[in-house]
């Protein structure tokens, strides 16, 4: 690479990098996804908007990519760029791996099949029909109508998470039910992906057949039954050794087996971020899987933002315009297939219709997911920029209704349940609620959880990157707390017959730091 190339590339990098982050910013002021801002800043700065304007001294910052060697390029930025954008993907799907609750999921997963399978099927195929409807494709089994239905499956785990737990409704059964089915919907989305890349690779134009299917459902089961099997033989061996170094050595370490086993998935004829995501549950379960999480946390700030921002500059305005009419009824189909196919099934499972209701439009923001399933396709080649143009519009209608809608939803104090299950501990939501300055809610945090562990409560979870802590006592299981840091606030929710330990217990951590405070004052 010669030297112009070389500072071109970095200076993109670097308006990238701050457009992502000043429009996160916006957005999140607004209470709307940084996802959102972050994209819509790539959008605003790429080869399709400003860009494209001549700058004195260096030209276009964002000149159109039309040729790479003899071949003429699918995208419209450099393959450098684009690349440096996929190294993000894979650290955002090794996070959200690390951040999935093996254990939670396994015991609400069986009972979020139906809603999860009802949230893919729907979705798929209005997709892929929709596709065909406005002449974007021949025939269902064309390999654009597949990718569009494989960006439709999509939930966002990410951005539906973050409005739970800001409502505090994580926890809840509709809560636990929407994220079960989310992942579920996510790692089912991810396989049909890695199955139309297969085909798109392998099509000779005669359609979809049975045998090549069968081979990438042989390959992806060797693949993920090999990784998981070797995972569960040596994770917490690899986490044990890992610990013994220093916290930043052990975090690159285990961000190069993620990279590895992301390469393998792309050589099994898979998609990298299905070897990412995987990676992550596999640690999620050792000693390491919190740490991690709070260690890749600076490089996430930075590669994941850009990964955003790369995706909006492959937006062409004119193509997305062009097809407007298709990307609204699209986003439409989007609605329903989501409302309906995870509505219904929630309600035939115990659910009234308000939870039914919840549930559907709590599986509504495609958000990251899609966005990469989107340029893993235009990428390839296998979708044009139309339909690349249509998945950006239908994934911003998505993710800012389903925020907007969810919010009163759950503001709403009835249950969401047909029948209340005997047994069920009422969460006082919010119990407690400290301000104070982001340093000293930090210790105070640290404090009560050490508290809590000495006086025969479990730390069920404790994620410092995220904030959230989950305490069960050892021997009364109707003794459940919530800690949330967030904002300079601490927040507790718990059962009331954990309410006299909680006011116990924050009570001596206050004296505790109003003594220290009093200590340093005379000294």
């Amino acid at each position: 690479m010669d030297p112009h190339a070389l500072a071109m590339l970095t200076l993109q990098l670097a308006i990238l990098l701050l457009a992502a982050k000043l429009f996160g910013l916006l957005f999140k002021k607004f209470k709307q996804s940084e996802v959102l801002g972050e994209l819509i800043g790539g959008m605003v700065v790429g080869p399709f908007a400003f860009g494209a304007i001549e700058l004195p001294w260096i030209g276009k910052l964002f000149p159109i990519i039309e040729q790479i060697g003899e071949h003429a390029s699918t995208l419209p930025i450099s393959s450098e760029l684009y690349f440096f954008g996929q190294i993000g993907a894979v650290l955002l799907l090794f996070l959200v791996g690390l951040e999935t609750d093996a254990k939670l999921f396994m015991k609400y997963g069986v009972k979020s099949l139906g809603i999860a399978i009802g949230g893919v099927v729907l979705p798929f195929m209005l997709g892929a029909w929709g596709t065909v409807l406005f002449g974007f494709a021949d025939s269902f089994t064309d390999t654009s109508a597949l990718f569009m239905g494989a960006i439709m499956t999509a939930t966002s785990v990410g951005i539906t998470a973050r409005v739970l737990s800001d409502m505090y409704k994580l926890d809840t059964r509709e809560g636990v039910t929407i994220l079960a089915a989310a992942v579920i919907d996510d790692v089912v989305g991810i396989l049909i992906l890695a199955m139309v890349i297969s085909l798109a690779g392998g099509e000779s134009g005669d359609g979809v057949s049975w045998a090549a299917l069968g081979q990438i459902g042989l390959k992806a089961l060797v693949f993920l039954g090999g990784v998981t099997a070797l995972g569960f033989m040596f994770s917490k061996k690899l986490s044990k050794l890992l610990l013994k170094l220093e916290g930043k050595t052990y975090a690159a370490i285990a961000m190069s087996i993620c990279l590895i086993i992301a390469a393998v998935a792309e050589l099994f004829g898979l998609a990298m971020i299905i070897g990412a995501y995987l990676a992550g549950i596999l640690l999620s379960v050792t000693k390491i899987g919190d740490e991690l999480e709070e260690r890749l946390s600076g490089a996430y700030h930075i590669l994941v933002p850009v990964f955003f921002a790369i995706m909006g500059t492959l937006v062409d305005f004119k193509a997305m315009m062009s097809a407007l009419v298709f990307g609204l009824v699209i986003s439409l189909f989007a609605v329903i297939g989501k409302v309906l196919g995870s509505g219904l099934p929630a309600f035939f499972s115990g659910f009234n219709f308000l939870g039914s209701i919840r549930i559907g439009i709590g599986m509504l923001p495609r958000g990251e997911v899609a966005l990469i399933v989107a340029g893993i396709g235009i990428s390839t080649g296998i979708i044009t920029n139309e339909i690349f143009g249509v998945a950006i519009m239908m994934t911003l209608i998505t993710t800012l209704m389903a925020p907007m809608i969810l919010v009163p939803l759950f503001k709403n104090p009835k249950s969401g349940l047909k029948k209340e299950p005997e047994g069920v501990v009422e969460i006082m939501e919010p119990y407690k609620v400290f301000e104070q300055s982001p340093h000293m809610i930090t210790a105070l945090r640290d404090f009560v959880v050490e508290a809590f562990a000495q006086r025969s409560y479990d730390i069920l979870k404790d994620d410092r990157r995220s904030g959230l802590v989950e305490i069960a006592h050892t021997d009364d299981e109707n003794k459940l707390i919530t800690i949330r840091r967030q904002d300079g606030k601490l927040t507790f929710d718990c059962s009331k017959d954990a309410a006299a330990d909680v006011d116990a217990i924050t009570s001596e951590g206050l004296a505790h730091f109003e003594q220290a405070v009093t200590s340093l004052k005379t000294a």
